[in-house]
């Protein structure tokens, strides 16, 4: 097998080991399954026909994300859809340790993640697109902030600045969703 047969595989190798989050960031974008496959499809042929462009030793990950993005919006400005609600609540779901403990009983701990993500939902949906692709980027792929501003052509501080201003929206809508919660129950 020649160099470039070698360094060919070794890139299909890369964009194989993140489909999974290439497909959870493509759902986050558009919402619907179908047209999340299409996108990942589509940045997956647009990756391995660039794949000479790639570094090796670079980060993979990164890059196809930002493949993805940039056919993500060119697409999206080429339909003039308006807002695209993003959902980054899957870790909820799937059981991420960072929001539900395991002391719970799994019935109740269920129920908790339930009704977390409908709130978790509710309050994302709220978040202006620049906020929720930060949040999405920063919390749920674990991009770190100059991967994040990279991806999304702005500056680290922007990042920093968008990730805090959506936390504490985010955190300010739940805790009033709560209290609201707990003075209807009152009554």
């Amino acid at each position: 097998m020649n160099k470039k047969s070698e360094k060919r595989l070794a890139f299909e190798g890369e964009v194989m080991a993140n489909l999974d989050s290439m497909y959870r960031y493509a759902w986050h974008l558009v919402r619907n399954n179908e047209d999340a496959g299409d996108l990942v499809q589509e940045t997956c042929a647009r990756s391995l026909k660039a794949a000479e462009q790639f570094k090796q030793g670079t980060n993979a990950r990164a890059w196809l994300f930002a493949i993805m993005r940039n056919i993500f919006f060119n697409q999206h400005r080429a339909k003039s859809r308006g807002e695209v609600p993003s959902d980054w609540t899957d870790q909820v779901e799937s059981g991420d340790q960072r929001f539900t403990g395991s002391v719970w009983p799994q019935p109740f701990e269920l129920f908790l993640r339930g009704m977390m993500r409908e709130d978790i939902e509710k309050a994302m949906a709220r978040l202006s697109i620049d906020f929720r692709s930060v949040v999405l980027l920063c919390d749920v792929e674990g991009f770190s902030y100059a991967e994040t501003a990279k991806l999304l052509e702005i500056p680290v501080g922007t990042v920093r600045s968008r990730l805090h201003r959506a936390r504490a929206s985010m955190q300010s809508m739940l805790s009033q969703w709560f209290n609201e919660g707990l003075e209807a129950n009152e009554s």
